[in-house]
């Protein structure tokens, strides 16, 4: 590997560590509270638009990106 391929590489984990991905599943006012706090603290970077679970289960599911610095 070249000095500047190890560059990339190290540049590129670094950006990838900055933020964290989660699937959230649960019910509506449940995840509506944490979307919330983490937009209060800053670290919230984008929510999904609810996607319901189906059947007659009542919870849905939401995907996060969480910025962890």
């Amino acid at each position: 590997m070249t000095t500047r391929e190890r560059t990339y590489a190290r540049a590129d984990n670094q950006r990838a560590a900055q933020y964290t991905e989660l699937w959230v599943i649960g019910r509506p006012e449940d995840i509506a509270a944490m979307v919330r706090a983490a937009g209060m603290s800053g670290r919230l970077i984008y929510v999904s638009s609810p996607t319901p679970m189906g059947g007659d289960d009542n919870r849905q599911r939401r995907y996060l990106r969480l910025r962890t610095n």
